[in-house]
């Protein structure tokens, strides 16, 4: 791995960390100023609206602008926002609209942030699909560890010790995180396109996708994914306390056990993808999702439906690897920030629809009904999109990357481990 990947996984995790702290920190400190379910919503919803609101045209700026000074500019700009309700809690002067304005300026950064750091990883790395994986593993791990494990008691346990305390952590962990991208090597630019108005070159990434079929597979996966998972999630601790009779601590631990199984998935992802091909390990992925899903709803005790959710968290992280690899491999440079915020977006707003079908089904059949629905809608999503991500299309797909790659792509650190033939 090139020396600068290092400082980058570094980066990505301290903010992972500062980010799992302030969203622990948000709810609570929303709860310290109302009880009104709607408001308490409202600062929760407000961090998912830039996404849905800005998504694709957020994409298309970065296919403009240089990728690195966007990361560590968006962090610099992050570390200055948490000052405003640092200041406001120990003044004692927060209200619900600030944390809600700073909820979705923080969600703003974080599309930035997170569209320029997938749009740069295939340049530093050379498009090197074993890199890729191995990166992304890597990533997706210590994310999973920093937001899931560290960060959410951290930021309960900050608290503790003053309103401000979180949220100054958190700034320090952008400014880290500024510090260390700032030092990454500057890139070269891809290839311009030729001019063309911003809502033109989104409509442009947006259609990239959808004309794709491996890329437009990889999209609805998550997509589809996160309107199951939104279902179950939206019922899953009412399902846990009247069915399995698991009550707020077991309920953590239940957690934990989704979690624990998202990390073991990400770090076998490039083994199983090397053993059963990409393609192949994506819609394995996918059914472990469904059928462990269709397990949690028909488990009759606590033990069986933590295994069904490690089970499920180790698809999911699985996936999260391989898909996003896959596609920084295989989308030109220059329209890498589109497609990444796109099929972002398309995941983003199938969440809603997930949180509405889990509560209207639950409440007109029963608990396990929203389970069962999400089992059914994972398989036919597996069924649906194994063709569009088959082993023959993704190796397609990889020899026309490699093909067209040379003159889209600077040239990698180094040469021995390329799989792209040299610029002509």
């Amino acid at each position: 791995m090139p020396t600068g990947f290092g400082r980058l996984w570094t980066a990505q995790t301290v903010s992972s960390l500062g980010d799992g702290v302030t969203h622990a920190a948000l709810p609570l400190l929303a709860l310290t100023l109302t009880r009104d379910p709607m408001a308490l919503a409202v600062v929760t919803a407000a961090g998912t609206l830039p996404w849905l609101l800005f998504g694709v045209l957020g994409g298309a700026l970065v296919d403009r602008w240089d990728r690195r000074r966007t990361m560590w500019v968006t962090d610099a700009a992050r570390t200055a926002l948490l000052a405003t309700p640092a200041a406001a809690a120990a003044l004692d002067a927060l209200s619900i609209p600030l944390l809600a304005a700073v909820a979705f300026l923080l969600g703003l950064g974080g599309l930035f942030f997170d569209t320029a750091a997938t749009a740069y990883l295939p340049g530093l790395l050379g498009r090197d699909p074993a890199l890729l994986e191995r990166a992304n593993s890597r990533l997706r791990g210590a994310q999973t560890v920093a937001s899931g494990f560290a960060g959410p008691p951290a930021g309960s346990a900050l608290l503790a010790l003053g309103r401000a305390v979180p949220l100054l952590a958190d700034a320090l962990s952008f400014l880290l995180s500024a510090l260390l991208v700032r030092s990454l090597p500057a890139l070269p630019r891809p290839v311009p396109e030729a001019r063309a108005s911003l809502l033109g070159q989104a409509r442009a990434g947006a259609s990239y996708v959808f004309r794709d079929r491996v890329l437009l597979g990889l999209a609805l996966r998550p997509a589809v994914g996160n309107v199951a998972f939104l279902a179950v999630e939206t019922v899953l601790a009412l399902f846990a306390h009247d069915r399995l009779g698991i009550h707020a601590y077991g309920f953590g631990l239940l957690l934990t056990a989704e979690a624990t199984g998202g990390l073991l998935g990400a770090g076998i992802a490039s083994r199983l993808g090397r053993r059963l091909g990409t393609g192949t390990a994506l819609t394995c992925t996918a059914a472990v999702e469904g059928l462990a899903i269709l397990g949690l709803a028909a488990a009759p005790n606590p033990y069986v439906a933590a295994l069904a959710l490690a089970a499920c968290g180790a698809g999911m992280g699985a996936t999260m690897v391989l898909g996003p690899s896959l596609r920084q491999t295989i989308v030109p440079a220059r329209l890498m920030g589109r497609v990444a915020s796109t099929s972002r977006m398309l995941a983003m707003c199938a969440a809603p629809l997930g949180a509405f079908l889990g509560g209207w089904l639950a409440t007109a059949y029963d608990l396990r009904t929203p389970l069962y629905a999400a089992a059914a809608l994972l398989l036919a999503m597996t069924a649906v999109t194994a063709s569009m991500t088959s082993n023959r299309r993704v190796e397609a797909a990889l020899q026309a990357a490699a093909q067209a790659a040379a003159p889209d792509i600077p040239a990698p650190r180094e040469p021995a481990r390329r799989s792209a033939p040299d610029p002509v």
